[in-house]
């Protein structure tokens, strides 16, 4: 059984209303007849260019936003029916590395306090353990746990993005969707940014929905690699086949459009 089984996942949005409020302008569709599996311990990369749905699909996994229609299944509990005690619990399994390093920090938390909440909120422990737990994640990111002390302003994109990362690990999670982690980020910081993910995930036995637009930057790191077009799942395989063979139109596009480097 796959970690994560999705079936025909749906996401519709409004375009808008008129300005009395009662007419829609109509609709888009974001996500549309979406179906994969995750298998535990890969990464499964998504890629396409902007607008392809493919931040959707990732908050829609999460449950950050709600399907229109479609079933997600995580561990063989159906995620979308889910009450909301159980839903805090699978919450714990399934954490989000966000893209911008910048907005995605509280600039008025110190370094403890955003890394422990999830301890916190979720765990309760006693302060001195949180943050002993707090050191050890900072440790683990490539931080020194001086950091704790200080602000997100005080740290470079880089920095912010490991502690970024060092909060979604910190209740253990076992699927992690990262969406464009570095993409904001500078080819050589973002290059070790990709190594330190590959490294963690064998250090805690990370399952990856790793999402891009680079293809060479999703090769490098995953297993497998669908590419998503238009809110639609186009193609999806290893990711040998997918890069050396593709059979897609749109993804030999994507191959022809990025150089044969890593970012």
């Amino acid at each position: 059984m796959a970690l994560l089984e999705i079936r025909h996942l749906n996401k519709t949005f409004a375009l808008g209303e008129s300005m009395l409020g009662r007419a829609s302008r109509g609709e888009v569709r974001a996500v549309d007849d979406v179906s994969l599996d995750i298998e535990a311990g890969e990464t499964l990369g998504l890629v396409g260019e902007s607008g392809s749905g493919k931040s959707t699909l990732g908050r829609l996994i999460l449950r950050l936003v709600e399907p229109s229609s479609g079933s997600i299944v995580f561990e063989g509990r159906d995620w979308l029916a889910a009450a909301r005690p159980e839903m805090r619990r699978l919450r714990r399994d399934m954490q989000i590395i966000f893209q911008d390093p910048f907005g995605s920090l509280d600039p008025r938390m110190r370094v403890e306090d955003i890394v422990s909440e999830p301890l916190i909120i979720y765990e309760r422990c006693p302060r001195a353990r949180c943050r002993a737990r707090t050191a050890e994640l900072l440790h683990a990111v490539g931080l020194d746990p001086s950091a704790m002390g200080r602000f997100p302003h005080e740290f470079s994109g880089g920095q912010r993005q490991r502690i970024g990362i060092a909060r979604a690990l910190a209740l253990r999670p076992k699927f992690v969707v990262a969406d464009e982690p570095v993409s904001a980020l500078d080819v050589s910081v973002a290059a070790q940014i990709v190594n330190l993910l590959a490294q963690l995930q064998r250090q805690f036995g990370l399952t990856y929905l790793f999402i891009s637009h680079s293809m060479p930057l999703v090769r490098y790191l995953s297993t497998r690699i669908a590419v998503m077009y238009q809110g639609r799942i186009v193609e999806i395989g290893p990711t040998e086949q997918i890069t050396e063979d593709p059979r897609h139109p749109y993804t030999r596009s994507l191959l022809e459009a990025t150089p044969d480097v890593l970012l």
